[in-house]
């Protein structure tokens, strides 16, 4: 006689592995803006052809951008504010209709803020390749077909020299202040190098005077990410039903590792699990569902080729190429310049931040102290805030 059995669920296994990765249809096939979608508080500027650094030109080229209070007829209180590496134009303000998120700075620009929208003309462009309005691969190239695989690549001076086509259009002959963080940074310094006569004050937070070996080999991983989904289809699915969101969301993965500090996330998440999720059978810790609550984030808002070419052109930043290197280079800021690190910060390390107040002669420091890592420029408020009013406080008239 044959013993009757129970049936017996099978054990999860390694192919349940799959069920970490973010599902296709979230930002399928890209999260970029595209004409016909709500403009928000959008405005944009046709800046014609533009030179590229490779050599190729990029034909009938448009910014996308925003701006918050009134030019002084002196013509003497703009600012700018330059994004890091997925930020947009929307540096200040509610999220609605046109802006999935609300102002990626708010703690820093706006009414009373250290950058007072009622005393200053703040002005933020969406970076040139950008997928926030500005031309980049997801836009209409000028045969009717979305640019894709034939998008050019673009390099920090690219960016700048739009961005300067921004500031003539807009009658501002020189910033009172441009300020960036980040990638951000990498373009503010280049303003200061490229147009010093337009720039009075600099503030370069958590960025450097050039790429380090560390930083190319995380932007190494992030750009595998996404082409080696098979979804990438060489740059070319826009008009396809998915997209590499897969990709896409890992490469946000493995930047915003590099965003927080080991310690954060051990302090923050430990070996905690997510939720009811038994991680010894598949399930996930609480940090595998942190990153993957900000890959999915991305996604709504992003698009993977313009994560390529803004990410290319953090590679190959160097402040220093044709211009007798970096010290050199340095030596030509001629604007007041404020230095600011953050002390945790494990992708723009504080000897990046040393190097910049060594080389630049007109030099203040300011250090976050943060246990959040890069991301302490934006968590740090008050400490941002106080090191900004203090810099822009000494160039008051009467002081």
């Amino acid at each position: 006689m044959t013993a009757m059995t129970s049936p017996i669920s099978p054990v999860p296994g390694v192919g349940t592995a799959t069920l970490k990765l973010v599902d296709r249809s979230a930002g399928s096939p890209t999260g970029a803006w595209r004409p016909g979608d709500d403009p928000g508080h959008r405005r944009f500027l046709e800046i014609g052809d533009l030179p590229l650094d490779s050599g190729e030109i990029l034909p009938e080229t448009h910014l996308a951008f925003e701006t918050w209070g009134q030019l002084t007829p002196a013509r003497d209180n703009a600012v700018l504010v330059l994004h890091a590496l997925t930020g947009d134009s929307h540096v200040t303000g509610d999220a609605g209709p046109g802006h999935p998120t609300a102002g990626w700075w708010d703690t820093l620009v706006g009414p009373g803020r250290a950058i007072d929208t009622d005393r200053y003309f703040v002005v933020a462009a969406n970076i040139l390749g950008g997928c926030q309005g500005s031309t980049g691969p997801s836009s209409t190239a000028p045969d009717g077909r979305p640019w894709g695989s034939r998008f050019p690549w673009l390099t920090t001076r690219d960016a700048v020299r739009a961005e300067s086509r921004l500031a003539d259009a807009l009658g501002i002959d020189a910033f009172h202040l441009v300020i960036g963080a980040s990638l951000g940074g990498h373009r503010a310094l280049e303003w200061g190098v490229m147009n010093p006569e337009r720039v009075r004050n600099l503030a370069l937070v958590a960025t450097g005077a050039s790429t380090t070996a560390d930083q190319l080999a995380w932007c190494h991983l992030q750009e595998l990410a996404i082409v080696g989904d098979p979804y990438f289809l060489d740059g070319d699915y826009y008009n396809h039903v998915v997209g590499p969101v897969r990709g896409l969301g890992l490469a946000r993965a493995i930047a915003h590792t590099t965003y927080r500090s080991a310690g954060e996330l051990d302090t923050r998440f430990g070996r905690a699990h997510q939720g009811q999720e038994d991680p010894a059978v598949g399930g996930r810790y609480q940090i595998e569902s942190y990153l993957d609550h900000h890959a999915g984030k991305l996604l709504a808002r992003f698009d993977a080729n313009t994560y390529l070419i803004v990410n290319h052109s953090m590679m190959v930043h160097d402040v220093g190429v044709g211009r007798g290197g970096i010290e050199a280079a340095l030596g030509t800021v001629t604007a007041r310049t404020l230095v600011v690190d953050v002390d945790s910060d494990r992708l723009f390390l504080p000897a990046q931040a040393e190097e910049l107040a060594h080389g630049i002669p007109d030099t203040r420091r300011a250090t976050i102290h943060s246990l959040h890592g890069h991301d302490g420029f934006l968590i740090e408020a008050d400490q941002m805030d106080a090191a900004l009013r203090g810099f822009l406080a000494e160039d008051e008239p009467g002081r």
